[in-house]
C-alpha cells in the first residue's frame, strides 16, 4: 500500500510542478470554476427544454440535477467525512512541495467532489444527449477530465482523489441516467408528444 501513496504523490508533484507552464497556470485554475461553465450549462438547459418538450425537459433536467448532487452528497459527506485524507496543500508531509495555485480549503481531500460532480453530470448528458447527438459523449468526457486534471495541477488533489471521485461519479451519473431512461422511455430526449 505504501507504493500507491509514494505513487500518488509523484504524480501529483508531475502534474502540479513538473508540468507547470504559464498557459495551465492561468487555464486550469478557470477551468475548475463553476461560473466559467455557465454557458455550458445554460446550453443544457435550453436544449432539454427545446428538444425534449417542456415537461420532458424539466424532467431530464432534474435528473441532471439528482446526478450531480447524489455525487456531490456522496463525495463531500459520505466518503470524505470519513476518510479525513488531507489535501496536499494542507498535508505537513508534502504542503512545501506543492505550487498552490487556489486557496487550498479547509475540508478534506478524498474523494474529489469536483471530479465527482462532473463526472456524474457528463455520463448522465452522455446518455440523454448522446443519444440525439453522439458526438457530444466524447467531449462531455474530455471535459470532466479537464476540470479534474485541473484539481491536480492547483494542488488541492492527489491524483488518486480525482481518478476515485471520476469513477464515484461516473457510477452515479449512469445508474441515475439508466433509472430516468426506465422512467421515461427509450431515447429520452426525443419528443414523445408532450
Amino acid at each position: 500500500m505504501t507504493w500507491l501513496v509514494t505513487l500518488d504523490a509523484a504524480l501529483l508533484h508531475w502534474i502540479n510542478s513538473t508540468g507547470s507552464n504559464p498557459v495551465f497556470d492561468f487555464l486550469l485554475p478557470l477551468f475548475r470554476e463553476k461560473w466559467f461553465w455557465a454557458p455550458l450549462y445554460l446550453f443544457v438547459l435550453v436544449f432539454f427544454l427545446q428538444n425534449s418538450g417542456s415537461r420532458r425537459g424539466m424532467i431530464l433536467i432534474f435528473g441532471l440535477v439528482i446526478a450531480a448532487g447524489l455525487a456531490d452528497f456522496t463525495s463531500s459527506t459520505l466518503i470524505k467525512k470519513n476518510v479525513r485524507r488531507l489535501r496536499p496543500c494542507n498535508d505537513p508531509a508534502i504542503r512545501e512541495l506543492v505550487v498552490q495555485r487556489v486557496p487550498c480549503g479547509s475540508g478534506y481531500s478524498f474523494t474529489s467532489s469536483h471530479a465527482a460532480n462532473h463526472f456524474a453530470a457528463a455520463v448522465f448528458l452522455s446518455f440523454t444527449l448522446g443519444t440525439r447527438i453522439p458526438r457530444v459523449r466524447l467531449g462531455l468526457l474530455v471535459w470532466a477530465s479537464i476540470v479534474a486534471y485541473s484539481q491536480v495541477y492547483v494542488g488541492v488533489h492527489y491524483p488518486s482523489d480525482v481518478l476515485c471521485g471520476g469513477l464515484l461519479g461516473a457510477a452515479i451519473g449512469s445508474l441515475v441516467a439508466h433509472g430516468f431512461d426506465r422512467l421515461l422511455g427509450r431515447n429520452m430526449p426525443e419528443e414523445s408528444g408532450d
